[in-house]
């Protein structure tokens, strides 16, 4: 039974985003398969959690009493396991989180398929599964083939893939796991979030981005300043969260964050480094500010100045405060 196999994550009760961004990138993959496209959810058995799966191209969602809702990586790779022997799927693909790494390389290991990690396109080739990741610091794509491999393993990069909006119409199946007794090996004490510092660029609808074009970090309080009358959200190139200057969460690009639902984005100071632009030059409406007219930016911007970045801060605070 050739397919696609999808191991999905939750946290709190919810459906992390990147699992339904992963069915919106092997929904496309179906018919090269030529199988069905499984969905497996390992939980306490909240059928809520698959519910919340079913969304368009999923075939059927696999929901495993498994008696805890925090993963374990040891449980996780016995469930897969045998899933896979049963289903036999040709693809087998997580999400490229904390989660995802600790258990996709040891079940590629074990069940001996092709495997690679941080994946940010799939296609198939002259009827061969190419799979693209970034390497070298992002500087350049690898385009990878698993021959004599009839299966593989893949982990795919977060806020790349668009996911499916439209439910499904999946059949639901409730099992229960009953696999070894690891003997109380592992116990979850408590999920400390991460620090966001308030920014989530995957979900920003406009972001007013800075670079190192606005002369120095002094000028960045003043562009953090407009952003909140706009009521729009501050990103920024890599070199200022490098620095420590401003937080990670800010960067926008491919050691970032992909801006995946902007539909305005607004680069000031930003030259347009290859590893920037993979994070925004899908926005349909890209404003580009930048005094170097040769600046790769204005290649990806639907509207551009070669404009002094102090200037248009100057000209947006008049602008600010007269209204």
């Amino acid at each position: 039974m050739p397919g696609i196999l999808i191991i999905a994550e939750h946290l709190n009760g919810s459906i992390a985003r990147i699992s339904k961004e992963i069915v919106g990138a092997a929904s496309g993959l179906k018919e090269g398969f030529e199988g069905r496209l499984f969905v497996v959810v390992l939980s306490n058995g909240d059928a809520r959690l698959s519910d919340e799966m079913n969304l368009e191209g999923v075939d059927e969602v696999i929901n495993v009493n498994v008696g805890s809702d925090h993963f374990d990586s040891s449980i996780y790779e016995d469930v897969i396991i045998e899933i896979s022997h049963k289903l036999q799927p040709s693809l087998i693909l997580f999400g490229h989180t904390a989660n995802g790494m600790a258990c996709a390389a040891a079940i590629a290991a074990r069940l001996g398929t092709g495997y690679a990690s941080d994946i940010i396109d799939m296609q198939f080739v002259d009827g061969q599964l190419t799979a693209t990741r970034s390497a070298h610091a992002g500087k350049i794509q690898q385009e990878l083939v698993f021959p004599n491999k009839n299966v593989v393993t893949l982990t795919i990069r977060g806020a790349t893939f668009r996911a499916p909006e439209v439910e499904g119409d999946a059949s639901l199946t409730q099992q229960d796991y009953e696999g070894m007794d690891l003997g109380g090996g592992i116990e979850h004490i408590e999920y400390i979030a991460p620090s966001t510092a308030g920014v989530d660029i995957s979900k920003a609808d406009v972001i007013l981005s800075i670079g190192r074009g606005i002369h120095s970090p002094d000028n960045i309080p003043r562009f953090a300043a407009i952003a909140e009358k706009l009521d729009v959200t501050l990103g920024c190139s890599r070199p200022f969260a490098d620095a420590g200057i401003l937080p990670k969460a800010h960067q926008v690009g491919q050691s970032g964050t992909v801006a995946s639902t902007c539909k305005l984005y607004i680069a000031i100071g930003i030259s347009g480094a290859v590893q920037h632009m993979y994070g925004m030059k899908h926005v349909d409406s890209i404003v580009a500010i930048n005094i170097d007219p040769n600046a790769p930016i204005f290649d990806a911007a639907k509207y551009g100045s070669c404009a002094d970045s102090l200037e248009v801060a100057n000209a947006l605070e008049a602008l600010l405060e007269s209204s």
